[in-house]
């Protein structure tokens, strides 16, 4: 690990799965003695680092539904958590502390401090198992759109997702080290670390984002694969375009449930010095965990189209394409993308209807739209609510301009108050803008407004690092 973790500092940098299910069971049992039961929901929302996950399956042991949250979220929607959960505990950390001492409708017997558990007895407890279809722990959607949903999944939901995940991860050669940078409340990193552990591949959980860090740990440890969400990538590019040789031992590089350009792919396949490197990239949603996959290699990437996000895996999962009725449309025309999937969540809770409303049968609309060719292949292009006419792909027009334009390191696609296609850009590390540049690459596309500069952290993001389209569209409004 890169840091010790402040909710199980006993594991230090350094720890196996023997030491690491001790100190798991230790924690359950100081829930116990916080009065933690079978079925009582748990809200973790604190800093995202690997104790977040960890406490989540101590409270796992006891029977109770952890419910995973983002710690960027504000005390008001904390607040529409707990009314929906209905007195929930939440355990939480200096990073959330303000937050959760300003919720106003939860008791604060029921607000439990790191600091208070790692001080408190154990109560000696036997592992309590839930049935397997019945709500067992929960995620939320991305949040893009307003209060986030809380999804609910079930022991054989989660199972199914891991059953894809072992199947990909027997693809990896030789059981060494694997790194990676994901949130800790997205429904990836259970299925991940689940995975990983009844494989019995050693792990590096990185708690940084930052991409010198990054670079410093991968030379050290040398892992053979490593994932992060999309727009870290994105991010640690520079780095590796600077020091490839942090990146030289990584054969399989893994995106989380999301498209990635070109040109960010190619820059980590080339500093790899292992023979024949793999990216592979990942598309999926939380309610189906993942779905379609596609690898990329140094000899492919030149022929790639980067919305073509390949194929589902045998009939774990698949993928149709619909129009707005449910009705399946003939291959190359453009609708919504449906997904079937062994391992689809339960419901929203408290929400059901708005989850049913998602639902055709065995199939799930995703709120993407794209197209499938005639060999199966799913091109995604955006998101339903994000469609701007004249503009056949936010994604892919996105994608063109990060390839070509070397001195951006963001560029986001989002409608102005006329509904004109409005780009929004941020400026890679030590680079100045390059309107020429700029002008001459967009001079054969549809119209786009002048870019507005942003620093790449000033840009609106979810947990998962997905940049807030509907959230700018409004800022951009209320700016006049």
């Amino acid at each position: 690990m890169d840091e010790v973790l402040p909710a199980f500092p006993e594991l230090g940098l350094e720890s196996n799965y023997q030491i690491s299910h001790e100190i798991i069971v230790k924690r359950a049992c100081q829930l116990a003695t916080l009065g933690i039961k079978a079925r009582d929901k748990v809200i973790m929302y604190k800093s995202p680092k690997f104790d977040t996950y960890l406490l989540a399956v101590a409270a796992s042991y006891l029977g109770a539904v952890p419910v995973m949250i983002s710690y960027h979220f504000p005390t008001e929607t904390m607040e529409v958590f707990v009314d929906r959960l209905e007195k929930p505990f939440i355990i939480y950390d200096d990073e959330t502390k303000e937050r959760v001492l300003a919720i106003n409708n939860l008791g604060d017997e029921r607000k439990i401090e790191v600091a208070q558990l790692l001080a408190s007895d154990t109560t000696p407890v036997e592992q309590v198992s839930l049935d397997p279809d019945e709500i067992a722990y929960m995620t939320h959607t991305s949040g893009t759109t307003g209060i986030p949903k809380l999804i609910c999944h079930s022991y054989h939901s989660m199972g199914w997702r891991t059953v894809w995940q072992r199947t990909v991860f027997t693809k990896i050669a030789e059981k060494k080290l694997v790194a990676f940078h994901i949130s800790p409340v997205h429904s990836r990193f259970n299925i991940g670390v689940s995975s990983l552990m009844a494989m019995a591949f050693p792990m590096m959980p990185l708690a940084t984002s930052d991409g010198e860090k990054v670079a410093h740990l991968l030379a050290k440890y040398q892992p053979i694969a490593l994932e992060t969400h999309p727009n870290n990538f994105v991010q640690w590019s520079f780095t590796a375009a600077k020091q490839p040789e942090s990146f030289a031992s990584i054969r399989y590089y893994h995106s989380t449930f999301d498209a990635i350009n070109n040109k960010t792919m190619h820059t980590f396949l080339k500093a790899s010095e292992k023979q024949d490197p793999i990216f592979l990239q990942v598309y999926g949603q939380s309610e189906c965990g993942p779905m379609i996959l596609k690898a990329h290699t140094l000899a492919t990437l030149p022929m790639d189209n980067a919305r073509d996000m390949g194929v589902g895996l045998g009939e774990l999962t698949k993928a149709r394409i619909a129009d707005e009725k449910g009705n399946v449309l003939p291959a190359n025309q453009d609708g919504h993308i449906h997904f079937l999937s062994k391992g689809r969540a339960l419901t929203y809770y408290k929400e059901d209807q708005r989850f049913k409303d998602n639902v055709y049968g065995d199939w799930w609309d995703s709120g993407d739209y794209g197209c499938m060719d005639e060999q199966g292949h799913l091109y995604l292009k955006d998101r339903q609510v994000d469609l701007i006419e004249n503009i056949d792909s936010n994604l892919a027009l996105e994608d063109f301009l990060l390839d070509h334009l070397d001195f951006l390191s963001e560029v986001v696609m989002v409608r102005d108050k006329q509904g004109h296609a409005q780009p929004v850009i941020a400026l890679a590390p030590d680079c100045e803008m390059d309107w020429e540049a700029w002008w001459k690459q967009v001079e054969d596309l549809p119209h786009l407004n002048a870019p507005i500069i942003r620093d790449f952290d000033d840009i609106p993001r979810t947990a998962t690092m997905k940049v807030r389209r509907l959230y700018i569209e409004e800022l951009l409004k209320n700016e006049g």
